[in-house]
């Protein structure tokens, strides 16, 4: 597996200054394994992922939506490789929503939204809405496993792992633990190689001590719960994930370090980062 991180911020978009080293789009990851593409989340990241992938048509790829707010679907309408004929992608989401994932993503683009709509885009598209626990598998030789588990964030998300040739990554972002260790997500990362992981706030931010308002119950999570988790797992690496638009470079680098001091094996999300397993 290779992993490749194309946005790595939650709720908006944050260009600027104070985060062009760690980025400024919404949540988009890619993963390769051998040949096969896979994405997880369309958020502003997608953008830039489309073009890197301009050079490899005709393309087929899977994406893994972890649920469909709009920080995570907002790229989406800008991925270039969508509008191409030829190409073919396999989408994924989890069925907790009023709408499908087919009529969520076409909502974000009906009019006056956007300009063109869904049915605009000339690839071809296959919808598939997940239930909890459900077992996809990509190809026939050495398949990809991709199983599901539910977090805890509003209006629902599923976390993802991806199993391949005997390594392992697990995709959490948007959830949070409450009075103890989600056990759906240690079963989920149970001896992972690589845990992507929500640490959008610090622990003092996330109790209210700091900026005066307690995010109990917002589905977002901390570092120390992340360590918490990679360390009642027993994963590989740890990644924070879903960066607060308000934290600049600086904050970013500084909640590394300390969750570097709890596990070592813990690295900051940031634009371009490739981890190979």
């Amino acid at each position: 597996m290779r992993i490749k991180f194309w946005g790595v911020r939650g709720s908006i978009a944050v260009p600027g200054p104070d985060t062009v080293e760690v980025g400024g789009n919404t949540s988009c990851v890619e993963v390769r394994c051998d040949q096969t593409l896979v994405i997880l989340d369309g958020g502003t990241g997608m953008r830039l992922l489309g073009q890197s992938l301009l050079s490899e048509l005709p393309l087929e790829a899977y994406v893994f939506f972890s649920h469909v707010h709009w920080d995570h679907i907002q790229g989406f309408p800008f991925f270039t490789p969508a509008f191409i004929p030829g190409n073919r992608f396999h989408m994924y989401g989890g069925n907790n929503v009023t709408h499908t994932l087919e009529e969520t993503l076409a909502g974000q683009m009906d009019y006056p939204s956007f300009p063109v709509t869904l049915t605009d885009m000339a690839a071809q598209m296959s919808f598939h809405d997940l239930h909890e626990g459900q077992v996809v598998r990509i190809g026939e030789t050495n398949p990809i496993e991709v199983v599901n588990a539910r977090g805890n964030h509003p209006n629902g998300v599923f976390a993802y792992r991806l199993t391949y040739k005997g390594k392992s990554l697990v995709y959490a972002t948007d959830t949070e633990h409450y009075s103890v260790i989600d056990p759906k997500l240690v079963r989920l990362a149970r001896n992972a190689d690589l845990l992507i992981y929500d640490t959008m706030y610090l622990p003092e931010e996330y109790s209210g001590e700091v900026g005066g308002l307690p995010k109990t119950g917002w589905g977002h999570s901390t570092y120390v719960h992340g360590v918490e988790l990679a360390k009642t797992a027993q994963v590989g690496q740890l990644v924070l994930f879903h960066h607060d638009p308000s934290h600049t470079d600086a904050d970013v680098a500084a909640k590394e370090k300390r969750a570097q001091a709890l596990f070592p094996k813990s690295v900051a999300a940031r634009e371009g980062l490739v981890i190979d397993l």
